[in-house]
């Protein structure tokens, strides 16, 4: 059952789960695994979701598991960037500047995948057709999904979205400054 705050804040957060559901859209149109729903954004629990058949081969549903995690973080990094670095630099910032790091943070938070991901990935990995590899590769995976879904409670998602956010951009601003 989602807390009160948790509602809130996916409401507040709306952005990142529609770019969430976009990105494992993303990643199944470039494996070319159909999607037979997609829900990018409601008032109630699950917040967004999609639907999609079966991959062919177990990698593709890891892969579509995963995107998430590098489209949020990507996205999210590069929308606060503009707004981040003034903040950084002690300016003032302006609206539009707050409003960048917000949409920043909003995006990159998202971008932790699921229990139900992690469920999807462990079911299509761990049967008899998928090589051993695979199972070494994806299985540290679904533990770091879980490790996430915990973590979310003590606001990991959130240190997560404002690190993306705020410290890319310092890093940068120190590299080429």
């Amino acid at each position: 059952m989602l807390s009160i705050i948790g509602y809130l804040v996916s409401i507040i957060t709306f952005p990142g789960v529609i770019v969430h559901e976009a990105a494992h859209q993303l990643f199944c149109r470039i494996n070319k695994v159909a999607v037979l729903k997609v829900c990018y954004f409601q008032f109630q629990n699950p917040f967004g979701y999609l639907i999609h058949e079966k991959p062919d081969k177990a990698y593709k549903n890891v892969l579509i598991g995963i995107g998430p995690f590098f489209v949020n973080t990507i996205i999210g990094a590069i929308i606060a960037l503009p707004g981040a670095i003034p903040v950084i630099e002690f300016e003032t910032g302006n609206l539009l500047e707050y409003f960048l790091i917000w949409l920043g943070v909003s995006i990159a938070m998202h971008s932790f995948p699921s229990i139900g991901d992690a469920k999807n990935i462990w079911k299509s990995v761990w049967n008899k057709e998928t090589g051993i590899l695979l199972k070494i590769i994806a299985t540290p995976i679904v533990g770091l999904i879980y490790l996430g879904a915990v973590g979310s409670i003590l606001w990991l998602d959130l240190i997560y979205g404002i690190a993306v956010a705020m410290f890319v951009p310092n890093l940068l601003v120190m590299i080429f400054a």
